[in-house]
């Protein structure tokens, strides 16, 4: 399935996701990152040198003398929030504004006022910057922090040539942490729909798929699994998610984003069948998507991820949010 950046999912900033994130339901399968420790990342003289002013929600204005040239990555609290506490395995939404802190060039910025805030899901060993991560470990909902980044936590020897970032570059993030999101669907249980795929949860909301003992439908199925009471899908959304794929014949995952955290991408950028399976669900919700082979699925199938021209997939998705 093609890879799409988990933690930004703006087309401006898609830049500065790494290869091999989380991946959504679309072209190449990738595998699911395995946990590692953060930890806490201490202030420094660089990140306090790094002055921050604005108001708490909108876009920060910035000012540093570049460049700058931490030892390690530093990360200074700006602005503290009230809320409660980022812990290592929780999935956060933040707004950002992001700088070379050599050439003193600004990168981007996003999530800021009404803007979706863009989706991190604080667990080590992701295909994604370390050192946001490291800004958002151990912060609380509410605080703005500032984080200098040194290039092992950032682009690493390769740097960004598409952002202009050489591999001995130096980030700065400013990030604002503004809430903290449920891991999986919270509605109400719905009974179960005859035909379809029994589903099992884990402890911790992992599903397994069963199918039953026969033909799969022609056509698309949905049904809804538990109802949540939030907002409505549009083709226009963009969603945070945990889904897991599998195939109707074999029962074998082909992918999913359990044990790497949500992922987050537009509904429109999905093959046809889940965008149409999503589109009306609520947030909140649970539901199980089933795609016969051809233009609603993948047309040929994917050979990267196991799928003939005759398989039928099944999707249990979980949606965490929508903006």
């Amino acid at each position: 399935m093609r890879t799409v950046p988990t933690f930004l999912t703006l087309t401006a900033v898609a830049a500065i996701a790494l290869t091999g994130c989380a991946a959504s339901p679309d072209t190449e399968a990738t595998p699911s990152a395995t946990t590692a420790a953060i930890g806490c990342t201490d202030p420094g003289t660089t990140s306090d040198a790094v002055e921050v002013t604005g108001d708490a929600g909108a876009e920060p204005t910035v000012t540093f003398e570049s460049p700058l040239a931490a030892e390690q990555t530093e990360r200074t609290v700006v602005t503290e929030g009230d809320g409660d506490a980022v812990d290592e395995g929780d999935t956060v939404s933040i707004a950002y504004a992001a700088y070379n802190a050599t050439t003193g060039a600004k990168l981007t910025a996003g999530g800021f006022g009404d803007d979706a805030g863009l989706t991190v899901n604080v667990v080590g060993n992701q295909s994604a910057i370390a050192g946001i991560l490291k800004g958002a470990a151990c912060s609380n909902v509410g605080d703005r922090v500032a984080v200098v980044i040194t290039p092992d936590d950032g682009f690493g020897e390769a740097g960004s040539t598409d952002l202009g970032v050489a591999a001995t570059d130096q980030l700065l993030f400013v990030i604002d942490i503004k809430d903290k999101l449920a891991t999986r669907a919270t509605g109400e249980e719905q009974e179960p729909t005859e035909g379809f795929p029994t589903v099992e949860l884990a402890d911790d909301g992992e599903p397994t798929v069963t199918m039953p003992d026969t033909d799969p439908p022609a056509d698309l199925g949905v049904a809804v699994l538990k109802k949540g009471d939030g907002a409505a899908i549009t083709d226009a959304s963009t969603v945070t998610v945990q889904y897991s794929g599998s195939i109707w014949s074999t029962g074998e995952v082909f992918d999913q984003s359990w044990g790497s955290g949500p992922a987050t991408f537009p509904v429109s950028g999905l093959i046809t069948g889940f965008t149409q399976g999503l589109v009306g669900q609520t947030v909140g919700s649970q539901v199980i998507i089933v795609i016969p082979p051809g233009p609603l699925g993948y047309e040929g199938g994917n050979e990267t991820a196991g799928i003939t021209d005759t398989d039928t997939l099944v999707f249990v998705v979980d949606i965490i949010s929508a903006a």
